[in-house]
């Protein structure tokens, strides 16, 4: 068995969070996710109660976050490089 930390989740190869899953767990996460997003419209109408609903997808927002922080890649801003280090040329920034 490897030492090596499977991450659920890789960071985003530009910006800053994380991508789609690289486990079946991470999979399972935004399943159960996108499942639960399902079940609020369900419940909570957003004609009548638009508060709520805000409420419950905040909150399982909230959880999505926190899983991908605990389970996935550390998140630092990255531009694309190999390094994931902000390598570009700063004459070409700006106008």
């Amino acid at each position: 068995m490897s030492n090596k930390q499977m991450y659920w989740f890789p960071a985003k190869r530009y910006g800053w969070g994380w991508g789609l899953p690289l486990s079946w767990h991470g999979w399972v996460v935004l399943a159960v996710f996108v499942g639960l997003l399902g079940v609020g419209f369900l419940i909570f109408s957003p004609n009548k109660e638009l508060g709520h609903l805000l409420a419950y997808v905040a909150f399982l927002s909230s959880l999505l976050i926190a899983v991908c922080w605990l389970r996935g890649e550390p998140p630092r801003w990255r531009w694309g490089s190999g390094d994931g280090g902000d390598s570009r040329d700063r004459s070409q920034i700006g106008g």
